[in-house]
């Protein structure tokens, strides 16, 4: 560069479109000229006109940029000399221009003010007044129609913010713009820009859960940057880990264990302990476990094994030095370890003991757990020690998985004390469902898994218990004297009699022997009368019983042993007594956790048996009607669990007479008695009265209930058990009402469902497209008071068309000219418009009409074109009639073109998704496309797109509606060509500024 001192503004703005050129060299020669000028308004008026130049090109033109980048620079050089005005000169013209009608001359004007801020010292000062108006201007700018001014906008109040004012407009723009804008690029923007406060923090948090990705990476990126832990609350950095390592994106799930977890960590020093007790480990052990799972994710072998915690010489943590957060972090990584098979075994073996030690450590703790009485209950502390100690106890009980059970030795050391600790009375009831599954885990013949639950059920509910009378030892000492006389006495009245014989005194000898008779059998009666006594002493006694606390622990076992049974094994001798003497009865017990999981093994239990289920299927009913709601919905699950198994057959093989007044509401009983008395025993009644049921629970109050029964109903037609269009527009309704907006998980069923549902068949579309028009009238003719006024029909009717869509089948069908769901679809609606052309729902019809994918069938079409035809001659409105007599000229014009193509024996027609536009047609819209591209100068691929547009997706150079569109993919050039086209698009800005102003 040659006389850089004497470069004029021409010079530099051609120089500054090259990118190899150095900017900071034209910006120090053009102010070298620029402080030599004695007069600077014509070097004022000459760079604002080169600058017009670049501000009148919307796309991002490498060009353009650096012309851009080299005006901030050259303005913001002279913030060291407060009093010349150029600075100003520049803002106040962008500030003039940011009211500009084209949407380009506003892009630029906040792209230049972002960038001169951004440029300016950190020290920097401007004048209070421009100070307010770049803020009112950019205030204004973000609510821009263009997403890129908005964009811009945004960044340009970067350096305008005051995070200690709780009124700073900026800040109140962001939060609004987080909240509020349609476009993710603003809302990244935003992000990336908005300081850290207690205000703008948890609108931070809540774009953790955006519908866009990138918004959602973005949000993690900047707590990781901006927030230390400690500024977050525990419930915050719980949900932040949840939705996170749970997330459906795997860049998002990247951020948050290679971003987020590592700054805390190094923001707590390392220590990964702490950062659990951060998180509060005994409220959200799942997500713990996530978060170490991540963090052991990214970390080496040898780290995990400096990490590890501290054990003694048998491989286990002192009992004084276990708490909940040292514990979890043990079996966190015994299960990391495990996870890893044959590689993790060494490391294992340094980690854990082996069973025995373990087992007898395991039981040494859990019988150190106290029992509470009522009274110590009341005291907070002791009750927040106990549970501490329950929770610590669980996750010992967890590590069990991990240990090698392979040895004989071990694993029965550990299936003793398993069956010691369900069996102990003091062992808490939380962990009964955790040792008994542990348990059953470590056996695996089912006969055998029965025999062990029945006989610790046994023990738990009749336990030996001491003798009420203990043996009186003088009554001992009196019988024991009594025998001894007795046998004294035998022995003389032998000798006597010994005597006799020998002096041949028979009569006397005879009467000798019948004492001697008479003496043993009163010998043998004391003997008898001892042995009674001693046996008394020594007795089992077994009584049952029958207190809540202990029904519930049998209860929990049994029904953890029917979720463990395979389905193949069949209800036996053992089973059918602990139903008989434990289940039923509990169910009419007066504790409602007792009759809860009474219902819960009854409806586990009929899972196994077709006849078990005929029995109690009516018991099931009345539960699911009369109950508590936790004893409804836990019979409600059973009821379809039960339907899902054996399907509806079974309503019909139980008793009718029984099934029908147990499934319906007494209203209903009598509304149904009323209608008709035959009708009420016909075998298909009880089928219909249970689906009554499952509709009145759809109108609950109780969110719970309404949400289970949604539920199920979505599983019974998705598997095909039954197939419904009421029941499938009750669905509809319940996913669009106000009412349930709060109930996510009602939200989420009913959504995945749908579009599953519609998707596997034909058959499935069929009845969906039977549940369009009454849906469509409830919502036509919901009252101003109803809920359902406030849907959008629009909303549910594109809904509907979508899902009966013929291409939307997971398998659609190979032949095109069938008669697809649409066709009957559109008959339907032209019928329905046909009966009443005035009716408001007439115009809704007439637009969907359009949006349908027509199969080629002639008959269809030709039918279809007749009802137009009379459609067109009755209905009034000039909306509706400009939609359909578009409609009919399609038709005719499709119907047309296939007979010219026929009979000129050329390739057949290709027609569309939606069976209405035709090759020619394509043709003529793709020529007139490619003749509008050449006239507009533009860059864009012009493709023939026939059927339904898709949905455009929005990018992240530009989205307001100016991009290209999405072109057919080719094949990749070479490098060099590439180069070659790039340099042929390049934008060069020389000729305009060449050329003379007009």
């Amino acid at each position: 560069m040659t006389a850089d001192n004497e470069i004029s503004i021409k010079e530099a703005f051609q120089r500054a479109q090259k990118g190899h050129n150095n900017k900071a060299k034209l910006v120090a020669s053009l102010k070298s000229r620029y402080t030599k000028l004695e007069d600077k308004t014509l070097f004022h008026e000459e760079f604002l006109h080169c600058l017009k130049y670049a501000m009148i090109v919307y796309r991002r033109e490498p060009a353009v940029e650096n012309v851009i980048e080299f005006a901030a620079r050259f303005a913001t050089c002279f913030q060291a000399a407060p009093k010349d005005p150029f600075l100003n000169l520049i803002f106040n013209f962008l500030l003039e221009s940011h009211k500009a009608n084209s949407h380009a001359v506003r892009f630029r004007a906040c792209q230049l003010i972002n960038k001169m801020l951004g440029s300016m010292a950190e020290n920097a000062q401007i004048d209070d007044d421009l100070f307010d108006r770049i803020h009112q201007a950019m205030l204004v700018r973000v609510t821009d129609k263009f997403p890129n001014v908005r964009i811009q906008a945004a960044l340009a109040m970067t350096r305008l913010q005051q995070p200690r004012d709780p009124d700073c407009p900026t800040i109140n723009a962001y939060m609004l713009i987080l909240d509020n804008d349609s476009n993710a690029e603003v809302r990244r923007a935003v992000l990336s820009c908005i300081a850290m406060s207690p205000r703008t923090l948890p609108k931070v948090i809540k774009r953790t859960r955006d519908v866009k990705e990138n918004v959602r990476k973005l949000a993690y990126q900047v707590l990781a940057d901006k927030v230390h832990i400690k500024a977050l609350t525990i419930a915050q950095r719980v949900g932040l880990l949840q939705q996170g390592l749970r997330d459906t994106s795997e860049a998002v799930r990247e951020v948050v264990c290679s971003r987020l977890l590592p700054a805390w960590l190094l923001r707590l020093d390392g220590d990964i302990i702490e950062l659990l007790h951060r998180i509060d480990v005994e409220n959200c052990a799942e997500t713990a476990l996530g978060m170490l799972k991540a963090i052991f994710n990214g970390a080496l072998s040898e780290e995990l094994q400096q990490n590890r915690v501290q054990l003694d010489n048998r491989r286990l943590i002192p009992v004084e030095s276990l708490s909940c957060e040292t514990v979890l972090y043990w079996r966190a990584l015994c299960e990391f370890v495990k996870a890893k098979g044959d590689e993790g075994d060494e490391m294992l073996e340094q980690v854990l003991p082996d069973a025995a030690t373990y087992a007898d450590y395991l039981y040494g703790y859990l019988k150190a757990v106290p029992v509470l009485s009522e009274e110590q209950r009341a005291d907070f502390t002791q009750l927040e020690l106990v549970m501490t100690k329950e929770f610590v106890s669980q996750q010992l009980i967890h590590l069990i998985g991990c240990l090698d059970t392979n040895e004989e030795g071990g694993r029965k050391r550990v299936l003793a004390v398993l069956q010691d600790m369900l069996g102990l009375a003091q062992t808490p009831s939380s962990l009964g469902a955790l040792l008994t599954e542990k348990l059953l885990s470590l056996i695996p013949d089912d006969q055998r898994r029965i025999q062990t639950v029945a006989e610790i059920i046994s023990d738990v509910r009749e336990p030996i218990t001491e003798p009420s009378q203990p043996l009186d030892e003088n009554e001992s000492r009196r019988q024991q004297v009594q025998l001894a006389e007795v046998k004294v006495r035998i022995l003389e009245a032998k000798q006597t009699l010994e005597e006799c014989i020998s002096a041949q005194d028979f009569s006397r000898a005879a009467k000798l022997k019948d004492s001697i008779t008479e003496l043993e059998e009163r010998r043998n009666h004391i003997l008898k009368e001892i042995e009674e006594s001693r046996q008394g002493a020594d007795r089992e006694v077994r009584s049952e019983k029958n207190d809540p606390e202990t029904l519930l622990r049998c209860l929990t076992m049994c029904a953890e042993l029917l979720k463990q049974m395979s389905m193949k094994t069949r209800i036996g001798p053992t089973i059918s007594a602990l139903m008989s003497s434990l289940v039923l009865p509990s169910i009419a017990n007066a504790h409602p956790a007792v009759r809860n999981m009474a219902v819960v093994c009854l409806g586990t239990c009929t899972l196994h048996s077709k006849e078990l289920a005929k029995t109690h299927m009516v018991l099931l009913l009345q539960i699911a009607q009369l109950d508590e709601v936790k004893i409804r919905i836990s019979a409600l699950r059973a009821i379809i669990d039960l339907l899902l198994v054996f399907g509806f057959q079974l309503l019909s093989e139980a008793a009718p007479a029984q099934a029908g007044p147990s499934s319906l509401s007494p209203d209903r009983q009598e509304a149904e008695a009323a209608a008709g008395g035959e009708k009420a025993e016909a075998p298909e009644d009880s089928s219909q009265s249970v689906l009554l049921m499952l509709s009145e629970f759809l109108d609950s109050e109780v969110s719970d209930l309404r949400t289970e029964t949604a539920e199920g109903l979505a599983k019974l037609m998705y598997t095909g058990r039954m197939s419904s269009a009421k029941i499938f527009s009750r669905l509809v309704l319940l996913w669009y009402n106000p009412l349930t907006e709060d109930d996510t998980r009602l939200r989420h069923c009913l959504g995945v469902f749908f579009q599953l549902f519609a998707r596997e068949s034909r058959v499935h579309q069929e009845v969906v497209e039977e549940s369009f028009l009454p849906t469509v009238r409830t919502l036509m003719n919901a009252p101003a008071t109803s809920p359902l006024a406030e849907v959008d029909v629009n909303n549910v009717v594109e809904l509907l068309v979508e899902l009966t869509r013929p291409s939307a089948l997971i398998k659609p069908p190979a032949n095109t000219e069938e008669v697809c769901v649409h066709d009957y679809l559109a008959v339907r609606m032209c019928g329905e418009m046909l009966k009443d052309s005035t009716a408001p729902e007439v115009r809704l019809y007439a637009k969907t009409l359009g949006n349908l994918e027509l199969s080629s069938d002639e008959t269809v079409r030709t039918d279809l074109q007749t009802l137009l035809q009379q459609l067109v001659q009755v209905v009034k409105d000039r909306v509706c009639l400009r939609a359909l007599e578009k409609i009919v000229h399609q038709l005719a014009d499709l119907k047309e073109q296939a007979e010219s193509l026929s009979a000129t024996a050329l390739q057949p027609v290709d027609v569309n998704a939606d069976g209405i536009n035709v090759l020619g047609d394509n043709l003529l819209r793709e020529k007139q496309n490619i003749l509008s591209c050449e006239l507009s100068g533009q860059r864009k691929t012009c493709t023939a797109k026939a059927g339904r547009k898709p949905r455009r997706t929005e990018s992240s150079e530009e989205s307001d509606g100016e991009n290209v569109p999405e072109s057919v993919p080719v094949t990749r050039p070479s490098r060099r060509a590439k180069t070659a086209a790039l340099e042929k698009t390049k934008l060069d800005l020389n000729p305009l500024i060449n050329q003379e102003a007009n």
